[in-house]
């Protein structure tokens, strides 16, 4: 796949997942796909693998975090690699509590499907707007 091509697929992936296409997001993706979410305590860190972890986290995504962000800002791409560049800004729901996370998604694309994302993110922000007071939300 050419360059522009990884770049299409990377765009169509936000896409899907803005407009909330599941059946869309899912013929973007390797059945392998690996989805790694830096950091601790905070509801999405971890490494989720596969069509069914990626769906769970989406979901548990749409359930614990109230997010906005517009399109991604900049898309770099070399070979197989398409590096994206956005913020986001939101709240968590448990909390109460605002952040602002500017990110860059390095994202490999192999035969026109998604096959690996590395998120890296403002990981403090994000445990910091999930942590629960003593006496609960903020």
């Amino acid at each position: 796949m050419s360059i522009e091509e990884n770049v299409q697929t990377v765009k169509g992936f936000f896409a899907a997942i803005g407009s909330g296409d599941k059946q869309g997001l899912l013929a973007l993706v390797a059945e392998d796909i690996e989805w790694i979410i830096p950091g601790e305590d905070w509801p999405l860190a971890g490494t989720h693998r596969g069509h069914a972890e990626l769906a769970a986290v989406l979901q548990k995504a749409s359930e614990e975090i109230e997010m906005t962000y517009p399109e991604p800002l900049e898309f770099v791409a070399q070979g197989d690699r398409v590096l994206v560049v956005g913020v986001a800004t939101g709240k968590i729901r448990a909390t109460n509590r605002a952040f602002k996370d500017d990110w860059v998604f390095a994202i490999t694309v192999q035969n026109g499907k998604v096959t690996k994302i590395r998120e890296y993110i403002d990981t403090q922000a994000l445990a910091r707007a999930s942590q629960m007071d003593a006496s609960g939300p903020a």
